[in-house]
């Protein structure tokens, strides 16, 4: 999967590949083979050439936060198909704002039903993808027009999962 994330203030093209437990990861022009495990929930090691890294992960308001040799990272994921639009959700102040999935995934749960209001940062739907659970979460206050999922639906990046009016 292509996406675009935002590391650091820094705007980083990903192209991310799962099979099994092994993850093959472009990042900025670098080309990482690992073998994945999750020992506990939030919590990875990515073993490459005999080497362990741990990487703890944890979400934030907007934001995935990530912690790789006692760095803390923001990483913000950029859905590519907003990009090309030149629209963001989290920019809505009126009319409609779409929630989509940042990245493939499965629906796990839907939090909120249409025709509920919602404040900004209410969580609407609740994806899994490589392993971890994101909250997808209301741009903006207002009232859910339509959910187009349900638990158990695969997801793909950019699909439209509810909106808010």
């Amino acid at each position: 999967m292509k996406l675009k994330a935002i590391i650091e203030d820094r705007e980083q093209e990903l192209n991310v590949r799962i099979d099994g437990g092994r993850v093959h990861a472009e990042v900025g022009g670098r080309v990482y083979d690992l073998e994945l495990r999750e020992p506990e929930p939030g919590c990875y090691l990515f073993l490459r050439n005999a080497a362990v890294h741990e990487c703890r992960v944890s979400e934030s308001h907007e934001a995935i936060d990530v912690s790789l040799h006692e760095r803390n990272y923001a990483v913000t994921i950029v859905d590519p198909k907003r990009l090309r639009v030149g629209s963001d959700a989290h920019g809505h102040q009126h009319g409609l704002a779409e929630i989509t999935a940042p990245m493939p995934g499965k629906v796990v749960r839907v939090q909120i039903e249409t025709g509920a209001t919602v404040e900004k940062g209410s969580g609407i739907v609740v994806v899994e993808a490589m392993k971890m659970q994101n909250e997808m979460k209301s741009p903006r206050k207002g009232v859910v027009v339509s959910i187009n999922v349900k638990p158990g639906d695969t997801v793909n990046a950019g699909d439209v999962l509810a909106v808010v009016e």
